[in-house]
């Protein structure tokens, strides 16, 4: 970082903190996540304990994810102009807290209030986390960034409800809660001893490399149909095999393990693939999410094919996450937080209402129609991008080289970090007044003079 009167440089390297502080973003993430998800695996334990019935126990995940979907943009809106280290922190420290505050609770009022004060916690958390992250590292990375961070968010349901389950069983539910905060209390510790302090974002992150509002508008109706599609399917999972396919009840869990970890692989494939070519890394997985839904539907009299095809969900929406996110932050037409805050609104607004949609079809068309309208919904996301093209804002193209992103050892400012600056108007420097605001503490970020 160069003197007070200079824009952070673009990151050309990454330190051991800024790997350190990944992971540590990473975890938080499974945190977040594994809290979500985990009265799935201790509902019964939940209701017996306080006293109320399942579907009343089950609002605590029902009414998260309509909190998480609804206050995303106007909470992210109203934090922009707090340091994203700052947020971090305290975000953790509420989440750690609250935590705690869920395990304490001994009545059921206290545990859902206590769930509201996390997911309102989330919703900023998804919002800041990815253009947080890859601020930290050079822009040729960003996509196996997103696969870091995205990847501890994939291993909460797969690890987190699993063992929150055995450890409830074990020990009672509260225990799971309080194992959690202890997870999240070592995250907090090392976001503030590691995490970088920059006076905002890198320039790549701070707002999109290549802003369309057009373009990130079909990432944001992709989203939700994809995501959609999946769960008008994936929430009734457990019925369609066992009551469909013949497998016996026992056979579930291994099913959604080996699910989890073809979700796992496909962050990994999907992070590697969108620093290379992101049209593909996101049309790819959705056509793989369509062809494995309407499949389900076909074939599922065949165990063999069933068990593979769901394995095969999971690794299309594992290769999808870090693919949009990746995309979001290329083409977000503002600052990349809010851009990003949208996508997660998306997410949540798929999950609840390909749930709904599923559960509208079953008394009518049986637990096999969930597939069918779940690939017809990935077939929609998937024309939705490849018409992008077409859609996008005239005299634009966002198709970023590898050339364009920073190398090691250069000043970082190639076309892809000063597009975002170029399409405004901006230049690389600073005027007068931008310094004078700067000094005075209410500079927020990236701002430059307008070229004459």
């Amino acid at each position: 970082m160069g003197g007070r009167d200079e824009l952070p440089e673009p990151v050309t390297s990454a330190s051991a903190r800024a790997i350190g502080a990944l992971v540590a973003l990473s975890i938080s993430a499974f945190c977040y996540v594994a809290v979500e998800t985990l009265p799935i695996g201790i509902l019964s334990l939940i209701a017996t304990d306080l006293n109320v019935s399942l579907s009343h126990t089950g609002l605590l995940v029902t009414g998260y994810a309509v909190t998480v979907a609804v206050v995303s943009v106007p909470l992210t809106y109203l934090t922009q102009r707090v340091p994203r280290r700052r947020l971090l922190i305290v975000l953790l420290g509420v989440l750690v807290v609250a935590t705690v505050g869920s395990a304490a609770a001994r009545d059921y009022q206290v545990l859902l209030w206590a769930r509201v004060v996390v997911a309102l916690t989330q919703a900023l958390f998804w919002a800041v986390v990815a253009p947080a992250a890859a601020g930290m590292f050079p822009l040729r990375v960003r996509g196996k960034v997103t696969a870091v961070v995205f990847a501890g968010a994939s291993l909460g349901p797969m690890l987190g409800v699993p063992a929150g389950t055995w450890l409830g069983q074990q020990l009672g539910w509260r225990a799971a809660f309080l194992a959690l905060a202890g997870v999240a209390l070592a995250a907090f510790v090392a976001i503030v001893t590691l995490m970088p302090s920059t006076p905002m974002m890198a320039a790549h992150a701070f707002t999109g490399t290549s802003p369309d509002a057009r373009r990130y508008a079909t990432v944001v109706v992709a989203t939700a149909l994809s995501v959609g599609g999946l769960f008008t399917a994936f929430t009734y999972t457990a019925v369609f095999l066992t009551d469909v396919t013949g497998f016996a009840p026992a056979a579930v869990g291994l099913l959604l393990l080996i699910r989890g970890l073809a979700d796992f692989a496909g962050i990994a494939v999907g992070g590697i693939a969108s620093d290379r070519n992101q049209r593909v890394a996101m049309v790819a997985p959705v056509l793989l999410l369509a062809i494995a839904l309407l499949a389900m539907f076909v074939l599922a009299d065949s165990p063999l094919a069933t068990g593979a095809l769901l394995a095969l969900t999971g690794f299309a929406l594992g290769a999808l996450t870090p693919a949009l996110q990746n995309r979001v932050l290329e083409v977000a037409p503002g600052r990349s937080d809010l851009a990003a805050a949208g996508n997660s609104a998306a997410f949540n607004v798929g999950i609840a209402g390909g749930s709904l949609l599923g559960a509208v079809l079953l008394p009518g068309f049986g637990v096999r129609s969930t597939a069918l309208a779940g690939g017809l919904l990935a077939v929609a996301a998937l024309l939705v991008l490849l018409a992008e093209p077409l859609v996008a804002s005239p005299g634009r193209s966002v198709e970023r080289r590898p050339a364009d992103a920073a190398q090691p050892g250069s000043s970082g400012t190639g076309p892809a970090v000063t597009s975002a600056a170029r399409v405004r108007g901006w230049s690389p420097s600073l005027c007068p007044r931008t310094r004078a605001r700067r000094r005075s503490g209410i500079w927020s970020g990236v701002q430059t003079c307008r070229s004459p």
